[in-house]
């Protein structure tokens, strides 16, 4: 289909230290037993054995990817490996303003962090129990250490913080971040926020309007799917994501590593490629990468055109249980 698969997302770890409401429900979710998550030594070699193939950015989720100890080692040898050129991570930012510094010297190139609202109260509520101070703590932490750009990921939803638009559209501005807009998803606890509660990118774009000439721009660095403009004479960017209204599938780059070693061409279509079987079946190393590298191949040439999301989640798996 003409696209190139050069991006892996890897989630380490499918625990989480927030709840927030449209991602998991306030019980949390079942999770994994440890002997099935992979090791960080596995999934060292499924990232060796990826950049192998023509992988070249990679970025480490969860859950909560901050959670996972060990993390930087993992995060020092993707950063070595041939062919990698940008390691990033995804955040919600409630340890980062005490581990900054350290994941820069690993080797990691920039940090996105998930915040939805600027208002401590409302903070908490959407996060069940988030304290923004410390996500705040953790945005200044990555900027002094380097970790740039800096991209928030906002999540909106009407009803619950959509009047914060121009508010998270200013850190564009002053501090000059990369603010990203992305669209609610019906995955697990989300769908029961749809259709009523889904606010589409155009709706945003037309709530910004009134600011001014905005302009095109390029994005930041990074492989995502959003579309950038700028405020003039802002350091920073406004993106939006519209896995919905206005789907990007066309283009899209990446393969997705679970946890627990399952390989997924598309965040939104069944299919998976168990990995874990393989990495413990006892190969020696260079058949154990040769193999994984057939596997990552496999994926990639079964890549879908196009997610179903319009025809409803099925999946039971919540987004932190999938690496989204």
């Amino acid at each position: 289909m003409g696209r190139r698969i050069d991006y892996l997302r890897v989630s380490v770890t499918d625990r989480c230290n927030l709840r927030c409401v449209y991602c998991m429900p306030e019980a949390g979710v079942p999770l994994v037993e440890r002997g099935e998550i992979l090791s960080l030594e596995e999934m060292g070699l499924l990232i060796e054995a990826a950049a192998a193939t023509g992988v070249t950015r990679v970025r480490f989720t969860g859950g909560e990817p901050l959670l996972r100890r060990g993390l930087t080692s993992l995060i020092r040898t993707t950063a070595g490996l041939p062919g990698i050129t940008d390691v990033a991570l995804t955040t919600n930012g409630i340890l980062l303003g005490d581990m900054a510094g350290e994941l820069k010297a690993a080797g990691l190139s920039r940090v996105n962090v998930s915040l939805d609202s600027l208002r401590p109260e409302r903070f908490a509520a959407m996060t069940r129990g988030g304290d923004l101070e410390q996500v705040r703590r953790g945005i200044a932490a990555a900027l002094a250490a380097g970790l740039e750009p800096v991209k928030i990921n906002a999540v909106i939803v009407r009803g619950l913080n959509d009047d914060e638009v121009e508010d998270l559209a200013r850190l564009t501005v002053d501090p000059g971040l990369h603010v990203r807009f992305i669209e609610l998803m019906p995955i697990s606890d989300a769908a029961r926020f749809l259709p009523d509660r889904l606010v589409t990118a155009a709706e945003i774009r037309e709530r910004l309007a009134g600011w001014g000439r905005w302009e095109t721009a390029d994005g930041p660095v990074g492989g995502g799917p959003a579309r950038y403009m700028r405020l003039p004479g802002a350091a920073g960017t406004v993106g939006f994501i519209s896995a919905l209204s206005d789907h990007f599938c066309g283009s899209c780059n990446r393969l997705r590593l679970t946890a627990n070693g399952c390989l997924r061409a598309c965040l939104y279509h069944g299919a998976e490629w168990d990995t874990r079987g393989l990495l413990r079946a006892g190969y020696p190393r260079e058949r154990l990468l040769a193999g994984l590298g057939a596997v990552i191949q496999e994926a990639a040439a079964a890549k879908p055109a196009g997610h179903q999301l319009e025809g409803g989640w099925t999946d039971q798996r919540s987004m932190s249980q999938l690496g989204g």
